[in-house]
């Protein structure tokens, strides 16, 4: 499918995978608009996009909030008259034990892996169906299959975001024509880790790291054009996408 000249609204556009992402769909030709919350890593992105020959805009956008994904959404439709390509990856993993009881760091992972995701599908969804096409990218994980000490929160929010990807998929693909793909990495580098305020859990994160290849950034982006380029009567539901060295 050509992709050329199609919009796209990428959220946690402002370091790894999804910096990767747009890098890569503006270098397809595609208008990327970058939400995130640091609008200076967003408008060092653009001037990168644009030396490159792309086009992207700065989107200062806080996923949690319904009224600032709108906005993003409205301001990119304003501009160029369309939203093809939705990718919400914006999300937060900070490890702990049940235990530790570090209900502000739950709240934070609800408020950004979960509502995050309702939030901006919700902001572009008025106008793909307007528009009867699109596509929207949904960043689950690992966790989201499988339930991992100290990640146990992390995995249901990850789980929430798989599920909700497949009943998108099945309730708005027939009737609008809009195509769902939930995305399911491994181990990533990415600034996720740095989140992490558990000493314990941080060092095993260090050690995961030593011991194995992690993919980069620019591999789940390849994978999302993969499935972006696919024809368009095809819909790759699910990508699960793992380092060839990790074997959990």
């Amino acid at each position: 499918m050509d992709i050329k000249g199609k919009v796209a609204l990428v959220t946690g556009a402002s370091s790894g995978i999804g910096a990767a992402t747009a890098r890569k769909l503006a270098a397809e030709g595609i208008i990327v608009g970058l939400a995130a919350r640091r609008k200076e890593r967003l408008e060092t992105l653009v001037a990168e996009i644009a030396a490159a020959d792309g086009q992207a805009v700065a989107l200062e956008t806080d996923v949690t909030d319904p009224a600032s994904c709108k906005i993003a959404a409205e301001t990119l439709v304003a501009h160029f008259g369309r939203i093809d390509v939705l990718v919400n990856n914006a999300g937060l993993m900070p490890l702990s034990d049940i235990d530790s009881l570090k209900v502000d760091e739950w709240q934070r992972m609800v408020n950004v892996n979960v509502s995050g995701v309702l939030n901006a599908t919700a902001a572009v969804l008025p106008q793909m169906i307007s528009q009867h096409s699109g596509h929207i990218f949904n960043m689950s994980s690992i966790a989201g299959r499988k339930v991992f000490t100290g990640l146990t929160v992390y995995c249901a929010t990850k789980a929430a975001v798989a599920a909700f990807s497949d009943g998108l998929r099945m309730e708005i693909g027939p009737k609008h024509n809009i195509r769902v793909t939930c995305i399911q990495p491994g181990a990533v580098k990415s600034e996720l880790y740095e989140q992490i305020t558990d000493a314990n859990y941080r060092q095993q994160m260090d050690d995961l790291a030593a011991s194995m290849t992690y993919l980069e950034g620019e591999d789940i982006a390849d994978t999302i054009l993969f499935a972006l380029k696919s024809p368009e009567r095809m819909n790759v539901a699910e990508l699960f996408v793992l380092p060839t060295e990790q074997g959990w």
